[in-house]
This record gives C-alpha cells, sequence and structure tokens, in this order.
C-alpha cells in the first residue's frame, strides 16, 4: 500500500518509519526540507518540500495512488485543510487530522475527517493511569452497535479469571496490555494489578459493565 504523510517533524517521522519499515511505500510532506533529517537513514520513501495541501505537492507525493493519508503537521488548520482537501479532491477515505485544540476536534469529526487530539488523549492517558475514569470507547462500528472500550477493573476482580468476567456481564475481553506488551487473553488468564483492559461491548450496557467492574460480582454472585 502506498501512504502519505503532511509534516515531517517527531510524529510524522516516526509514522513513516513505521510504515515503511513493514513494507509500506511511504511518502512525506513538509515546507522546510531540514525537517527530513528526523528521518532514519534506513528510510527509502519519497521526500516532498512542499506544502501539505498544495495539489502539486500531493500529486508529487502520489496521493492519487494512496490507501491513506495523515496530517499530522504542527499546525491545526492546516491539518484539517489538507484532509478534507485529500478527501474531497483526490477521493481518499481513509484520512485522519492531528488536532492540538480539543474542541476544534470536534467540530471537524462533524465534518467526517477522524481527528486526533493530542493534548486531550494525553490528557486523558494520564488520568487513566492515577485515577479511575469511565470506559473510554477506542472503536465503534455504527453497523453493529458495538465498540471497544479501555476500562477500569477494580480491585475485586483482581485475581479472577477472563471468564468470570464475561460470564457476569454482556462483553468480550479483547486484549488487555500488560508490562506494556499485549495479551490476547484465554478464559483462564487472570487478571492482574496493572493490567488495561479493552472490552468489546454494546453502548447500552457500559452503565452496567462500569458499576459492575468497579464493584466486583459479589451481589451478581448471590
Amino acid at each position: 500500500m502506498h501512504y502519505v504523510i503532511m509534516g515531517c517533524g517527531r510524529v510524522g517521522a516516526s509514522l513513516a518509519a513505521e510504515l515503511s519499515d513493514r513494507g509500506h511505500s511511504v511518502a512525506i510532506i513538509d515546507q522546510n526540507p531540514a525537517a527530513f533529517s528526523r528521518l532514519p537513514d534506513t528510510f527509502e520513501g519519497q521526500q516532498v518540500t512542499g506544502v501539505g495541501f498544495d495539489r502539486e505537492a500531493l500529486e508529487q507525493a502520489g496521493i492519487e495512488q494512496a490507501a491513506g493519508f495523515a496530517a499530522v503537521s504542527s499546525g491545526d488548520n492546516s491539518n484539517i485543510i489538507a484532509a478534507r482537501v485529500v478527501r474531497e479532491t483526490f477521493g481518499v477515505s481513509n484520512v485522519v487530522a492531528r488536532i492540538y485544540d480539543p474542541q476544534r476536534a470536534a467540530i471537524y469529526e462533524r465534518f467526517g475527517v477522524p481527528t486526533v487530539p493530542t493534548v486531550s488523549w494525553t490528557t486523558d492517558q494520564v488520568l487513566r493511569r492515577i485515577i479511575p475514569l469511565p470506559p473510554q470507547v477506542e472503536m465503534r462500528s455504527s453497523a453493529a452497535d458495538l465498540g471497544v472500550y479501555f476500562v477500569q477493573v477494580g480491585t475485586p476482580w483482581l485475581g479472577r479469571s477472563v471468564a468470570e468476567i464475561e460470564m457476569h456481564l454482556p462483553l468480550r475481553v479483547a486484549f488487555l496490555v500488560r508490562g506494556g506488551e499485549g495479551v490476547l487473553p484465554r478464559d483462564t488468564t487472570v487478571i492482574q494489578k496493572g493490567d488495561q483492559v479493552r472490552v468489546i461491548a454494546s453502548p447500552a450496557s457500559m452503565s452496567l459493565i462500569e458499576s459492575v467492574l468497579a464493584e466486583g460480582p459479589k451481589e451478581r454472585d448471590e
């Protein structure tokens, strides 16, 4: 697959290198040629000097053959303009824009452009590691009415198996992050302190799920 990235900062350079290492064709656009120095020496993709929402620069980067486009420059306006140009002018539906202002991110989402609100995402991730927070939706399928949620699992569940959680609640445990590594759980996998748990469930069930995961299965066992 061919992918085009706008912005060769730390995120853009890292993203380009990751895609290239996975065997994809990559073109990265930046107004400042010096920015390409952030790319690793092993990067074999295309480096295009220009404005990321300029038609000529995009065509030079191969946008017409692209399977996806990521706008991750340091400018919110530039990112959203580029994402909309790529989607509406070149017909690339798989686009994403990094947005620093979370209020703008909500507006742009209504335009149909997926965004990554950097500040609010980072804040949320930090908070989730120090205090209990409601479930966070990480992916949602409107067709299936299901989502993937990052949930807080209370102390009463520690030492209990994935099968026990699934027996008590209308969900499936999708995966865990344990010690920085992903774990695909079996029924016998035991929940440990520090596990970051993702579940698949219906949005309508999340209030019940949040409550039972916090309080434990005692009342439902009786």
